[in-house]
């Protein structure tokens, strides 16, 4: 019996032993996927705030554009769609076309010498004169109207779901179609798009993330948290609502966000 025992003790201990060690292992494994860099593979930016500009706290803003020193931005609502054209050192709207009532906007982009917006459920998008903002011409498309953006070739759209659109810009036909994708399955919600050398950027709506997608693969590939401006803004109207508005200055490598009603524009730096 005493040799019974003590076997009994000794597999106990050895049984607890191997428990342990292998929750430290997985700790361990646990901690280095995220030094690595992300969820999964992903990278997680922090970043830092570069500038403040104002910004219209009316302002629904669906879409963000930067061009030529300048800002154009969509907003949206009923009866409350615009087009505009913004200075961004103070925020002065410089130029402005309204929307019948009938037509909610959403996302903008300019391609050569026209600029492009979405309607939300009116399956309605109208094509501009950039530098007088005469319409031009309307076009149509099947589903929901929510981001929009370009690559200097097509125009890219997202409708709400996890499915990013190509375009052709002049027949305004699907030329081809990517389902955006993360470690947990489809990503959808996705919203204001902005083409950054070479990769799609997005907000999801009703987040404050960013996401950075590879567009030949839809995999999301990155991820920024801009909790902390949402709550600055927050501190200032608690009726904001959310993030949405990336643009990016090329030339200047300048990146852009605000969102819904909110009160300033931040030029970011994001840091891997």
């Amino acid at each position: 019996l005493p040799s019974d025992r003590g076997e009994r003790h000794m597999l106990r201990f050895r049984s607890i032993t191997l428990l342990v060690l292998l929750v430290v292992l997985a700790q361990m494994a646990s901690t280095d996927s995220v030094l690595i860099g992300g969820v999964k593979g992903e990278t997680i930016y922090s970043y830092e705030i570069v500038s403040t500009y104002s910004h219209d706290p009316t302002a629904f803003t669906q879409g963000l554009v930067f061009y030529d020193g300048f800002l154009y931005e969509g907003t949206g609502l009923y009866g409350e769609s615009s087009l505009r054209k913004v200075r961004i050192e103070d925020g002065v709207v410089l130029k402005l076309v309204e929307l019948d009532e009938e037509f909610f906007g959403e996302g903008i982009t300019i391609l050569g010498d026209r600029l492009f917006q979405l309607t939300w459920r009116e399956g309605c998008g109208f094509v501009y004169d950039l530098a007088t903002f005469e319409q031009v011409v309307d076009f149509t498309y099947e589903t929901e109207g929510w981001g929009l953006t370009t690559d200097g070739k097509h125009l890219i759209m997202s409708d709400g779901s996890e499915v990013i659109t190509y375009l052709d810009p002049t027949s305004y036909q699907p030329v081809k179609k990517i389902k955006v994708f993360d470690q947990d399955g489809p990503v959808k919600r996705l919203n204001e798009l902005e083409y950054i050398n070479g990769e799609i950027y997005a907000n999801v709506w009703f987040t404050n993330w960013i996401l950075q997608i590879d567009p030949q693969t839809g995999k999301v590939i990155g991820r920024i948290d801009l909790s902390e401006l949402h709550h600055l803004e927050m501190e200032l109207n608690p009726k904001v609502d959310v993030l949405n508005g990336i643009a990016y200055d090329l030339e200047n490598n300048r990146l852009f966000v605000t969102g819904k009603l909110w009160s300033h524009i931040y030029e970011i730096e994001l840091i891997r």
